[in-house]
């Protein structure tokens, strides 16, 4: 990407409404048919285009690169990595080999980053469960734009940061930042067109997708392993356990069944049943004390 870096006016603030579940109420804002005259979004003309690109890079500071026409494959060799802020060769691409085409965005700093929300038309499900539960949890708070795709979902902008993309397919939602991109309004895509549909002054505040990740997709219960001066191993506590004193038999078998239930060693549960017998406990309790300990490492079952 090149180093340009122009600036363009300060969008309106929301209207005043309340702050809600992230992103808050929809607000007018400034639309980009606004600034280059009056479009139907969805069949915004090749001029029209031309003139969102140009807009997203003089009054956003957006860096800008061509797709193919109707659709979101780069048409230039380096891909994003060719993005630029260079009106002269924008006009180029436009009036030259790429007539027509969409225009597109890196995501990432020092752009922005976004949460695609995939919308009712993708098969499989749409991403708006996960999207409401990101938004109960505040994690959408200090978003600054909100993008209608052509699936009817949403592209949800934040500051730019160094994150890596991932996605959450079984909630449909992706991560754009760095390393992707996105397809800018009012680029169109199977005949409908991406709709900028609020937008705020930004806040910088970067989305956490780790934390996204954990409240959607939080991770399986990692099982303890008690590890000792014998490594992983627990063939040591039958003898461990005849040279307790009298005493604490009873509280050093349950503690050594809970080691061995949880190494999944069943040879030395039994072999610590023989070794407390021998050391003068009642068989049946413990068999009791064992049994206690497999269940609470296996959580009661």
């Amino acid at each position: 990407m090149d180093g340009n870096h122009l600036t363009g006016p300060q969008v309106p603030g929301p209207d005043g409404a309340a702050e809600q579940g992230g992103y808050g109420p929809l607000s007018h804002g400034v639309t980009v048919g606004e600034l280059y005259g009056p479009v139907d979004p969805d069949l915004a003309t090749l001029d029209q285009l031309h003139a969102a690109a140009r807009w997203w890079v003089t009054a956003r500071g957006k860096w800008v690169f061509p797709c193919e026409r109707g659709g979101k494959r780069p048409l230039v060799p380096r891909g994003f990595k060719s993005a630029t802020r260079d009106l002269r060769q924008i006009g180029r691409w436009r009036y030259g080999e790429f007539d027509g085409c969409n225009w597109a965005s890196p995501s990432g700093e020092p752009g922005e980053d976004l949460l695609d929300v995939e919308g009712h038309s993708k098969p499989g499900g749409d991403g708006f469960a996960a999207l409401e539960r990101l938004k109960a949890a505040g994690l959408l708070v200090g978003a600054h734009r909100v993008v209608r795709t052509p699936s009817g979902g949403l592209h949800i902008y934040f500051t730019g940061s160094s994150q890596r993309c991932g996605s959450l397919k079984d909630h449909h939602i992706d991560f754009k930042a760095c390393g992707g991109y996105a397809l800018l309004p009012p680029s169109q895509v199977d005949g409908r067109a991406y709709v900028l549909l609020d937008e705020r002054p930004p806040t910088g505040v970067v989305l956490d997708w780790a934390a996204c990740k954990r409240l959607l997709c939080p991770p399986a219960p990692v099982r303890k392993v008690w590890v000792g001066r014998h490594g992983g191993s627990v063939a040591h506590l039958p003898e461990w356990l005849a040279g307790q004193p009298a005493g604490n038999r009873n509280s050093g078998l349950h503690w050594a069944a809970c080691r061995a239930a949880e190494a999944g060693d069943e040879d030395v549960l039994a072999g610590l049943i023989d070794a407390a017998v021998q050391a003068g406990l009642d068989e049946a309790e413990a068999r009791r004390t064992v049994a206690s300990a497999v269940r609470s490492v296996n959580g009661g079952r």
